[in-house]
């Protein structure tokens, strides 16, 4: 019987305080690029981004602390009934570049040490600002609520082009896996984004798995 896994206490104390340290790119930041206008047919098959190995990864300590905060729990819920990839459509491509553009430019980007004070806080961006996890945060709940599911979109932890952690989204689709990137409006194949993949969400529990290091190809924006 598939089960809902949202049981964050079981390692809530042994987390260590991992912050992602991201700079968030706003509208007029993000890149753009030709790619993102692409329609599915144009699209090549890509590989998929397996975990490296077994066992867990620790988690970032602000996805802990967002995710036992009962107003966010249920955004962190596992539901293994529902598909681990998803087949991407022309119609779901659209949706996917289309909320990823809009949330770029809705979010106004600021730091969690000049928004909180405090070096690392995930929310919902519910006044509007926030940091590549609220970029994050807001693009899966928009996409779930258009019908893809949940355990298809996978936070990720990267290392980007300046050395630093950065979070994005992957979408996990039988094309492969796609990242939403806050700072760029094109949606790119994994290995395309020239991020270094530390680790992502598991999906098949709530925690976190290991991504071993996987390297990809930076692609130019323009």
């Amino acid at each position: 019987m598939p089960k809902k896994h949202g049981t964050t206490s079981g390692w809530l104390k042994s987390a260590a305080a991992l912050a992602v340290l991201c700079l968030s790119a706003g509208a007029g930041q993000a890149q753009t690029s030709r790619q993102g206008a692409m329609t599915t047919g144009a699209l090549p098959p890509v590989g998929s981004l397996d975990v490296s190995r077994s066992g867990d990864s620790r988690p970032p300590i602000g996805w802990v602390q967002f995710c036992s905060n009962r107003a966010y729990a249920a955004e962190c819920v596992v539901d293994t009934g529902e598909p681990e990839k998803v087949e991407l459509t022309p119609k779901l491509w659209r949706t996917v570049t289309g909320i990823n553009s809009k949330v770029n430019k809705d979010i106004e980007p600021i730091t969690d040490m000049d928004h909180w004070g405090v070096v690392e806080r995930w929310d919902m961006a519910e006044d509007g600002k926030g940091d590549c996890e609220e970029y994050v945060n807001i693009k899966r709940k928009k996409l779930v609520d258009a019908g893809v599911p949940r355990r298809a979109l996978r936070i990720v932890v990267v290392i980007d082009e300046e050395n630093a952690g950065h979070a994005v989204l992957m979408l996990r689709t039988d094309k492969g896996d796609f990242i939403l990137d806050n700072k760029r409006n094109a949606v790119l194949a994994w290995h395309q984004t020239g991020y270094i993949f530390v680790k992502r969400e598991s999906q098949d529990k709530v925690g976190w798995v290991p991504l071993g290091g996987v390297s990809g190809t930076l692609v130019a924006s323009n």
